[in-house]
């Protein structure tokens, strides 16, 4: 049966602000590098003070929100499930996204008074990104915000570990994973990032149950889960999690597991600036690859090129020009 949506996404909607910052602004303003952390809003605009230094464009983000807008760059089809407030940052999230081919849950007519949450992303000269988040009203994403119809029209649902921070949001996650059990949808699951599997390591086995369809990790995210120290023990312990999944190991390339075997994944060489937003694009282009007929090997391949034109420029996005001249350029590959 064809589906309406190669994927539905779900995760916390936040506007983008990045910014380059030395390793001494982090060291004096007590900036826990290279991890996202949740702050308030005060906190977050103090930080923003102390830059001193024009913003980058504004992007509507979230981890998943980059996933389903890079599968939808790559000509996939894309929904997303998420929450922004009744403010001039939720239209234009809105308005991104609509721009960016993603249909969403959204109502513009009736969007929640309060805050759309924003992310500051700091970057410095090793190209690490560390994150400083307010949530603001994505904080209270509940299953209000799924819609199980999209799900149902989906062949995979892709869930944001972020999402993991908040119990009403955990909640949603269940739902969302149930939902799409019962409609023979599969599911897909990121960590994230270390902070999530490091802290909320319980809610993380109780949204993957008996096993996820596809789990999305990095190294660090791959050992601190599985409470091993290598990352041999690693993989061998995910396949206890997931059916498939794929470890990034940044410009070391990548691991997939398509469920029988191991596929060693090359980087692309390249010149990191910004590694913001390179783990969301590997999913978004690996999940175009698998929803679109191609194999994980030419999937993790197409994947592995994105993610390190991702890391060679500033911002989690690539144009649709490069989207497509990436994917027209493995094409013969990906027959």
């Amino acid at each position: 049966m064809t589906k309406k949506y190669d994927v539905t996404g779900m995760g916390n909607a936040l506007v983008d602000i990045e910014f380059e910052v030395s390793e001494s602004f982090l060291e004096t303003n007590g900036i826990e590098k290279g991890l996202m952390t949740l702050v308030d809003e005060e906190r977050q605009a103090t930080l923003m003070a102390a830059i001193h230094t024009k913003t980058s464009k504004l992007q509507c983000g979230g981890s998943a929100a980059n996933t389903v807008i890079a599968l939808s760059q790559f000509g996939g089809k894309a929904y997303y499930c998420c929450k922004v407030g009744d403010d001039e940052l939720g239209r234009f999230f809105m308005e991104d996204l609509r721009e960016s081919g993603v249909n969403h849950n959204l109502d513009p007519y009736h969007l929640e008074k309060g805050i759309t949450g924003k992310c500051l992303v700091m970057v410095t000269a090793d190209a690490e990104r560390t994150m400083n988040t307010f949530l603001g009203i994505t904080q209270t994403f509940s299953p209000a915000q799924l819609n199980a119809e999209a799900i149902k029209e989906s062949k995979y649902l892709y869930i944001e570990g972020y999402l993991i921070t908040s119990p009403n949001a955990r909640k949603a996650m269940l739902e969302a994973r149930k939902i799409a059990r019962e409609n023979g949808v599969k599911v897909a699951l990121t960590f994230s990032d270390p902070a999530m599997v490091k802290y909320f390591g319980e809610g993380f086995q109780e949204v993957i149950g008996d096993g996820v369809d596809l789990l999305f990790a990095n190294e660090e995210e791959a050992m601190l889960y599985t409470g091993t120290e290598t990352l041999l023990e690693a993989r061998e312990a995910m396949k206890k999690l997931a059916r498939h999944f794929v470890i990034t190991q940044g410009k070391n390339g990548a691991i997939i597991y398509d469920g029988d075997t191991f596929i060693d994944i090359e980087p692309y060489p390249t010149k990191a600036v910004d590694s913001n937003g390179a783990g969301d694009m590997f999913a978004g282009a690996f999940l175009y690859g698998i929803t679109n007929g191609h194999s994980y090997a030419s999937s993790g391949k197409l994947a592995s090129m994105a993610s390190s034109k991702i890391v060679s420029q500033f911002g989690p996005r690539l144009s649709w020009e490069e989207a497509q001249g990436i994917r027209k350029r493995l094409q013969p590959e990906m027959e």
